[in-house]
């Protein structure tokens, strides 16, 4: 690690120096996210005169990356198209100053300015610090996914398009490929077959992780939506029932959206902000299908962590929570069953 950070250091330097006028050197470098495939670095550009920029570098050094994730390229072109779209997105994307390239030798990645704030679930659900902001926020992500929802497709980069069924069948060949097959994951399975809806007349832009760990939160409420990499354009209502799966919950199981807040609320600031109606069974699918894509992401972790690929105790905490999903999974579709 310490041969790594030393050449990081040096390469950040020399792209401080030659993006910034006043940038000299750089201080406080710390790396925030474990893992293989994506890297999240914090740091400072300092120089004359108490010059100080906060950064944060997101990099891939091998070029690896999931299979739905975008290119970091492309998830910095779709942050800097959302920042020009006015001034509502504006304020909920940070600020990409840079894109790697070869000559930079850091890897795939992008440089954007560092907000202030707080992406720990927990610290925002019960600080004292975010007592103000809580009452706030569900009211906030609702009002903010339908900024994102809303936004002009045609002046955004080329993005992946997922439409119900491609989407559905996409988690039925995961589930195929599956070392250790789940008897849940294939009732879940035949289930959304079952009850699958139609695609909406118009695909937007679905952000496709929003949730609290993606999110900044200051004392105000929310602050920026980060990690943009399985954006793609498909139905909003994806976005909406992810926010409210159990595990994005963080333990405040009885408040739906996000472990903050009910449905309802989420759902009037989505609507109010953008003059349309939401169909709740349509959300309910997508919550089913969510929950689907998660249990199938945590099995992708233990066979990452399994195979070597990337034996973090990050992934191993991530695929030990398989069972969990199942029975999230149960818990749902039974109320669905009880409910038809």
């Amino acid at each position: 690690m310490s041969a790594e950070r030393d050449t990081l250091e040096a390469g950040l330097t020399a792209l401080v120096r030659r993006l910034l006028p006043r940038g000299s050197g750089i201080t406080g470098l710390q790396r925030l996210s474990a893992g293989a495939t994506l890297q999240t670095w914090s740091f400072d550009a300092v120089g004359d005169a108490g010059f100080q920029h906060p950064l944060i570098l997101r990099r891939s050094p091998g070029g690896l990356r999931g299979a739905e994730s975008l290119s970091l390229p492309l998830e910095a072109a779709l942050i800097r198209a959302l920042a020009g779209s006015g001034a509502t997105l504006a304020a909920v994307v940070p600020e990409v100053l840079h894109t790697l390239v070869p000559d930079d030798a850091l890897g795939d990645g992008f440089l954007m300015t560092r907000v202030a704030g707080e992406t720990i679930p927990r610290k925002i659900q019960r600080d004292e610090a975010f007592a103000a902001a809580r009452p706030r926020l569900v009211a906030q992500m609702g009002a903010a996914l339908a900024a994102i929802h809303r936004a002009d497709i045609r002046t955004l980069p080329a993005l992946p398009i997922r439409s119900t069924a491609a989407t559905l069948a996409n988690l039925q060949r995961r589930n195929e490929a599956l070392p250790q097959p789940s008897v849940v994951f294939e009732f879940a399975l035949r289930w959304l077959h079952q009850h699958q809806p139609a695609d909406p007349p118009t695909l937007r832009l679905v952000h496709g992780d929003f949730r609290l760990g993606n999110l900044i939160v200051g004392p105000d409420g929310l602050c920026t939506v980060l990690d943009w990499e399985i954006a793609h354009l498909g139905d909003p209502a994806e976005d909406l029932a992810w926010i409210c799966l159990p595990p994005w919950r963080f333990g405040q199981i009885d408040q739906p959206v996000a472990g903050l807040g009910q449905r309802a609320e989420l759902f009037d600031a989505w609507q109010q902000a953008s003059g349309e109606p939401i169909d709740p069974a349509r959300v309910r699918w997508w919550q089913a299908l969510g929950s689907l894509r998660w249990g199938l992401g945590c099995a992708g972790m233990r066979d990452w962590f399994d195979s070597g690929r990337d034996a973090t105790v990050e992934r191993a905490m991530i695929a030990r929570r398989v069972s969990e999903n199942e029975l999230d999974l149960l818990r749902l579709l039974s109320q669905e069953t009880a409910d038809a």
